[in-house]
C-alpha cells in the first residue's frame, strides 16, 4: 500500500506553503517523511528529500537527529500529547535547546522566558514554571511553537496547529506564525483542512487527494480559479464571507479511496460530477493549466459550462 506517491514540491525561505485535503489524503505522511519519522512498518521506498544539497533519505542516524530540531522543527496537532505532563513548560523548552547543542545550558535557561514572550504568552515570567495542564489549549499550542522555534530552524512544519481552538485563538496563532516566518525568514509548511486558514496565511497551496498532488499554485489563483474538480468542490463546500451572492453549498459525496484498493484511472473519478470516459481508465499527469498553476485532471473547471448546476444534480 502506498500512502504517498510521487509528491514533489519546494519551499523557499520566508515562504508559507499550505498542504490541504481530506483526512487520509497523505498530508501528515508527507510531513513526517521530511523528518524521517514515518511510523513502522512504513518506509520511504524511492525518491529524494533535498535540504539544500543534502539528501535527508541518505542521512545517517546521527545526522538525522542533528537535522531534526536544529534545521527543521515540527509542531504536532495535539500539544497535550506532545508535552510531558509532569515537567514544567519552561524546562521542556530549555531541554529542547540543550538537546540539540545549539546553545549552552546557561544560554538556554536565559532564552526560555524571551521565547515565551515571543509567542505572546502573558506573564511569561510567572507561567514559565507552570505544568501543561495549567495552560489553556491556545497557550499550550503557543508553548509548542516556542519549543519548535527555540533553535531557530529554517523550516517549520505545522500540522493542524489550530485544530480544536476557538476562532479568536486561531486568529492569534495565524498572526504568530506569520510574524515568526517574517522574523526568522523561516520556510513554513502548514498542514490543514481549513481553507480559510490557508487563504489568510499561505503564499502557495498544494491540494492532495489519495496520496497525490492534484493541484498546486499561488493561493490567490487557486481560490479564484480552481481547475481540479476536487479543489473546486472543497472551496464550495464551505461558506465564504466575500461572496456577493449566496449559493447553495456543495458536498463531496462518498469517501476517499482505500489506499490498498485504488480505483483505475483518475483516483477522484468515483466521486466526481464532471468525469468523462477517459477518467475511468487513464490517470492524468500533473501538468500546467495556467501560469504557475498545476492540476492533475482531464476535465479542467475552466472548460465546464455551468459547473454549479452539474454539481447539484
Amino acid at each position: 500500500m502506498t500512502a504517498v506517491d510521487g509528491i514533489s514540491f519546494d519551499v523557499d525561505r520566508g515562504e508559507i506553503v499550505g498542504i490541504v485535503g481530506e483526512s487520509g489524503s497523505g498530508k501528515t505522511m508527507t510531513a513526517l517523511s521530511i523528518l524521517r519519522l514515518i511510523p513502522e512498518p512504513g518506509k520511504i521506498t524511492s525518491g529524494k528529500i533535498l535540504y539544500g544539497e543534502k539528501d535527508v533519505v541518505q542521512m545517517s542516524d546521527e545526522e538525522i537527529r542533528e537535522f531534526r530540531g536544529n534545521e527543521v522543527a515540527m509542531i504536532f496537532q495535539d500539544p497535550m500529547t506532545s508535552l510531558n505532563p509532569v515537567l514544567r513548560i519552561g524546562f521542556q523548552i530549555e531541554e529542547a535547546m540543550i538537546a540539540h547543542q545549539r546553545f549552552t545550558n546557561k544560554q538556554a535557561k536565559e532564552r526560555v522566558i524571551p521565547m515565551l514572550q515571543r509567542v505572546r504568552i502573558p506573564a511569561a515570567k510567572d507561567r514559565v514554571r507552570d505544568y501543561p495542564h495549567q495552560f489553556s489549549g491556545g497557550m499550550r499550542q503557543r508553548a509548542m511553537i516556542a519549543m519548535g522555534v527555540s533553535n531557530e530552524p529554517s523550516l517549520l512544519i505545522a500540522d493542524e496547529p489550530t485544530t480544536a481552538l476557538d476562532v479568536t485563538v486561531q486568529a492569534s496563532i495565524i498572526e504568530l506564525l506569520r510574524d515568526l516566518s517574517r522574523e526568522l525568514r523561516a520556510a513554513v509548511i502548514l498542514i490543514t483542512h481549513n481553507m480559510a486558514l490557508v487563504a489568510s496565511l499561505c503564499n502557495r497551496v498544494i491540494v492532495m487527494y489519495a496520496g497525490r498532488v492534484v493541484e498546486e499554485g499561488p493561493t490567490r489563483a487557486i481560490f479564484k480559479h480552481p481547475q481540479h474538480p476536487y479543489t473546486w468542490s472543497l472551496l464550495r463546500s464551505m461558506p465564504r464571507v466575500d461572496e456577493t451572492t449566496r449559493e447553495r453549498l456543495i458536498s463531496i459525496k462518498g469517501l476517499p479511496p482505500d489506499l490498498g484498493k485504488m480505483p483505475p484511472g483518475c483516483k477522484f473519478h468515483p466521486r466526481c460530477k464532471f468525469r468523462v470516459d477517459r477518467c475511468f481508465n487513464e490517470e492524468p499527469p500533473l501538468g500546467e493549466v495556467d501560469p504557475d498553476q498545476l492540476a492533475r485532471c482531464w476535465v479542467l473547471m475552466k472548460n465546464v459550462e455551468n459547473p454549479e448546476a452539474v454539481a447539484q444534480t
